[in-house]
């Protein structure tokens, strides 16, 4: 049965520590952590989390991406657990736009980010995946993958005048749909 972890916030030093390689995927502990973090994501209306934000500094990290009321215009995809995750090639072109952190609740910010990104992770069955990921899953990916080196999303801004609260964000988006 999978449970919803409790999701640590900015300020807990868990969120500034480098995360370990996995080594047995197939251990219960994992597989039941990636449930978890499957539960958990969903219930915390997220497009992603990675195991560092529930105080496990293990490289796993779930992206699942959807529309939600955080992401209105994020594309529909499978909840995917990606395991000892990497990017092994990227674009020149880096676009800056909007995230936010299930660990820094009521902040977003104006990110710039690789546009289109190769990956490679094992998936919870052991096997290595290679995929091409643009857009809004790669910059889910790019996010994700930072909890794992201890940064977080305002390690990235620019400038201080690309942080708003979520209020103001959800202020903006909604003025242009």
């Amino acid at each position: 049965m999978s449970e919803k972890l409790s999701i640590i916030q900015l300020g807990n030093p868990m969120l500034r520590q480098k995360a370990e390689v996995v080594n047995n995927i197939q251990d219960k502990t994992i597989q039941k952590l990636i449930d978890d973090l499957l539960f958990t994501v969903k219930e915390a209306n997220g497009v992603g989390i990675a195991a560092p934000q529930v105080a496990v500094a293990y490289r796993i990290f779930i992206v699942a991406s959807r529309p939600n009321l955080r992401y209105p215009n994020a594309p529909l995809m499978e909840p995917t657990a990606m395991i000892n995750p990497r990017i092994v090639n990227y674009s020149e072109q880096i676009v800056k736009d909007w995230e936010g952190c299930l660990s820094i609740p009521g902040i977003r910010g104006l990110v710039p980010r690789y546009k289109t990104i190769e990956v490679e992770y094992t998936d919870r069955d052991g096997k290595l995946q290679n995929r091409k990921l643009t857009d809004f899953v790669a910059r889910i990916f790019q996010h994700e993958y930072d909890h794992f080196e201890g940064l977080v999303f305002l390690d990235r801004i620019e400038n201080t005048l690309d942080i708003f609260t979520e209020q103001e964000y959800q202020n903006l988006i909604f003025e242009r749909l």
